[in-house]
């Protein structure tokens, strides 16, 4: 299978869901959230920095149940560009 590359506008929804769910787990240690939701500390690092920009479904629905974030709010944040939102 070919992995064609991510496009820019991809890469940053990436970036802003990573920024969502560093902002949802606030205080709490990447690690014991890595591991309640049954992922590696550096996978959860990895997505919270956009370096992995295009995370598994079920790895954004398991964070999405550790972080008590519905997972319409993560989905949002992925779609929705502010910089569009201030121009309209």
């Amino acid at each position: 299978m070919v992995r064609h590359p991510l496009a820019p506008e991809q890469i940053e929804a990436g970036r802003r869901l990573g920024a969502a769910l560093r902002s949802a787990r606030a205080g709490r240690n990447l690690a014991e959230v890595a591991l309640a939701a049954g992922i590696s500390p550096e996978t959860l690092r990895k997505i919270e920095t956009g370096r992995l920009p295009t995370p598994a479904f079920g790895t954004i629905v398991r964070l999405s149940e550790v972080l008590d974030v519905p997972l319409p709010d993560l989905a949002n944040a992925w779609r929705t560009d502010p910089a569009l939102s201030k121009a309209s």
